[in-house]
């Protein structure tokens, strides 16, 4: 088939579903082609060696690539915000379609602002499409802090539903997605749950933990909990600095490590600075490359995000890399999280939000034997390699682009 991926980020930038998948799908025998915007996210600011322009194409690993111009902005501002998604969809909608090559089906991925591309190619270049949705729009807005007004959200929870229509199929990350969206009116059979994956280039565990990445990063000789990814306000990492307060005092060995960006992190070191904490460690955002890395050198990996309904029903990227990485990990989300985790006996769970519980199942995880964590680090990987992985996921895809692409041409 011709594979046409619409996504506003792409590598460099962090991205579950990019450059991997492309590659996956070329080495099936597909074709594919990726219309993105200029490199920003998560920073807010252009990647070295891009500029603005009104349109480039470059080819990363044997994938052409066509990138349209974006208002970059990832900061706390709303208006900035809703620049950055706007810039992006629009320009996809014209540039992007009158410049990307024909295609049997499309894929759209991150954010659902670009579902007005998605539907401007399907009529305009006869492209049927798939979107998979990785944030449950309106939902997220207000759990998050970026858009609380009422009458913007009955707007936006419109649009939502106008693109799930125009789909030709609906991918999503979890059951409790699924059953949301079905809530809403979109027909079941329309809904289809494929968990994501990691990038496994990145998450190798063929060599031993770096010793002196341990040592210049300040990570050797402590019992490490790691935290790597966007550091914003659903992460509500607030929690977590409590929880490390209350852990100090019995358990000093224990040290919670922060490694990303976001626009969190500048308070978030005030505040650990301000509370005079010891076991705390801050790293700046790391290129893909080096996370696998980092992650080796964790005892317990750390997912944790607000106290929200609308996250019982999600599962974090994150959630994959830390299984297929094969460390314990210490869960603070509710939900289809939690029970992936328990489905893998892979590590334990906390109330997210509650400092207590997360020190407690901290010291908890710190007092296991070793052979215990090794045990539910195998679990995890194995687990993920059985139902989570790449292959596993690309078939899943696979399938539901052919039944596309048979439905547009009978």
């Amino acid at each position: 088939m011709r594979i046409l991926m619409l996504t506003q980020w792409f590598n460099p930038e962090p991205v579950f579903k990019g450059l991997t998948f492309a590659k996956e799908l070329v080495r099936r025998g597909h074709e594919v082609e990726v219309l993105t915007g200029f490199p920003n996210y998560p920073g807010g600011e252009l990647y070295d060696g891009y500029r603005n322009r009104l349109y480039q194409r470059e080819v990363m690993d044997g994938i052409p690539i066509l990138r349209v111009p974006i208002y970059p902005s990832h900061d706390s501002s709303s208006f900035k915000r809703i620049l950055n998604y706007g810039s992006f969809a629009l320009s996809a909608a014209t540039i992007g379609a009158a410049l990307v090559k024909p295609a049997d089906v499309m894929y759209v991925y991150q954010p659902i602002t670009i579902g007005f591309a998605a539907a401007v190619i399907k009529h305009i270049r006869r492209v049927p499409f798939v979107i998979d949705i990785q944030d449950l729009w309106p939902d997220y807005l207000p759990a998050t802090g970026m858009i609380n007004n009422p009458k913007a959200l009955w707007m936006i929870d419109l649009w939502c539903r106008f693109v799930y229509r125009e789909a030709n199929k609906v991918t999503v990350l979890s059951p409790g997605f699924r059953k949301s969206l079905v809530e809403r009116g979109v027909p079941p059979e329309k809904v289809e749950v494929i968990y994501n994956w990691c990038d496994e280039d990145q998450v190798d565990l063929s060599k031993e933990p770096d010793e002196e990445l341990a040592r210049s990063t300040g990570m050797k000789g402590r019992f490490n909990i790691v935290f790597a990814g966007t550091m914003g306000k659903a992460q509500a990492l607030d929690s977590v600095l409590d929880a490390a307060r209350i852990v100090a005092a019995k358990y000093p060995q224990i040290q919670f490590v922060f490694i990303g960006g976001g626009v969190e992190v500048p308070r978030l070191k005030t505040r650990s600075m301000d509370m005079g904490l010891t076991n705390t460690l801050f790293l700046p955002r790391r290129p893909l490359s080096e996370i696998g890395q980092l992650l080796k050198l964790a005892d317990v990996q750390l997912i944790h995000l607000k106290d929200d309904p609308l996250f019982s029903t999600t599962v974090p990227s994150k959630t994959q890399t830390s299984l297929a990485v094969g460390r314990p990990i210490l869960m603070g989300v509710r939900g289809d999280a939690a029970s992936l985790v328990e489905a893998a006996r892979a590590g334990i769970s906390c109330h997210p939000q509650d400092p207590q519980s997360i020190a407690d199942a901290a010291g908890k995880l710190f007092e296991m034997p070793r052979t215990a964590l090794q045990e539910m680090g195998r679990n995890a990987r194995q687990y993920y390699f059985d139902e989570l992985s790449l292959k596993v996921g690309v078939d899943k895809f696979e399938a539901i682009f052919s039944e596309i692409q048979s439905g547009a041409h009978s």
